[in-house]
Formats: structure tokens, sequence, C-alpha cells
């Protein structure tokens, strides 16, 4: 556990904060210190766990799983974010199950250049997040209007926006508590 204020581990924990722990368990079994965190206010782990697999994690979403870990990734770019990019880049490298294509991905978004491995609809959400991430005061109905005119739906439109939203949230929480992946399991899917 590693984090500039203290972290309340599972053995120290009181009835409420087990609770919310047990909410927040990875696949893995853990509590990632992204959740930990929030372990001095059990309340803000619990509403942070279900905003996070609302925005990420539902079954209904319908932007490609690959894709969301690709714009969570690009977003924790933007933000020089290491933690939030460790865990999801390694999850959109696991979606994409090609090496080659990843690595040119991974490359465009390090050079903050998405174009040079991604066009069309997806091209146009990128440059949606990069916007809202950098300049959210400068969005505009035709931001919006150019996703929709790239193809993607309005209920698409509405799970970009909230990746994009949630990851400018859960960077600054990391960036600005001094969060690092010390002693998590770093991204979702176990190793085969």
């Amino acid at each position: 556990m590693s984090a500039w204020i203290r972290m309340i581990s599972d053995e120290d924990a009181d009835d409420r904060l087990k609770a919310a722990l047990d909410l927040a368990r990875t696949p893995h079994g853990t509590v990632d210190n992204v959740m930990r965190v929030h372990s001095l206010r059990p309340n803000t782990m619990n509403g942070h766990v279900i905003l996070y697999r609302a925005c990420l994690h539902d079954e209904t979403n319908t932007v490609p799983m690959w894709f969301q870990e690709v714009i969570s990734s690009y977003v924790s770019t933007l933000n020089e974010c290491p933690y939030s990019y460790a865990n999801h880049w390694a999850n959109a490298r696991h979606l994409i199950g090609d090496e080659a294509r990843a690595d040119a991905v991974e490359a465009a978004l390090q050079r903050r250049r998405p174009q040079d491995a991604f066009g069309g609809a997806q091209l146009a959400a990128l440059r949606y997040a990069e916007k809202l991430t950098l300049s959210p005061g400068g969005i505009a109905r035709d931001d919006v209007a150019f996703l929709k005119e790239a193809g993607w739906e309005d209920g698409e439109i509405l799970e970009i926006n909230q990746i994009v939203c949630y990851f400018n949230y859960a960077n600054r929480l990391l960036n600005g508590l001094g969060v690092t992946t010390e002693g998590d399991v770093v991204g979702y899917y176990k190793s085969e």
C-alpha cells in the first residue's frame, strides 16, 4: 500500500470499512490502492466503486471494451497518471489481443497522436476525450455533433463522456494523493 495519506489494512478495518473493502475487491480478490486510499472515508469508496463499474464494466455498454480501455489509457496519458495508465493499458493490451497492433496504439497514445493509430469514429472519440480532458470549458455542441457524424449513437456518446469524466476524477484522486501501484495486482485480467 502506498499513498501520501494513511490507508487502513483489511486487518485493521472496522465492520463498515470491511463492507466497503469487500465491495471494492477485484477479480484477484484484492483491493487496489485506488480504492483503498478511500479507507478513511468508506462512503467515498462505495461511491467510487459504483461509479467505476457503471462507467467501465457495465455489461450494457456498447462501446467495445477494448476501446473503453484505450480511452481510459489516453485520458490517463494526458493527465500524466502512471497508476491508471499502468492498469488500463494492461487491460487494453490484453483485450486488443494483437501485440503489433497494441504496440502501435500505445506509441500513438504516448505521443499524443491518436491519428497515427486510429481513424473514423474511434479517432473522433479520442479527440473528444482529449478536448474534454485538457479544455473542458471549450467543449461545444459541435463536438458532440462531430461524434454523431462519425457514427456514434447518443448512448455511446454518453458512455464515452462518462469514461472520460471518470478518469479525469480518478487521475486527480491518484495524482493528488500520491497513490502508487505498490502492492496492487496491475490490470483487471488474470494472467494465464
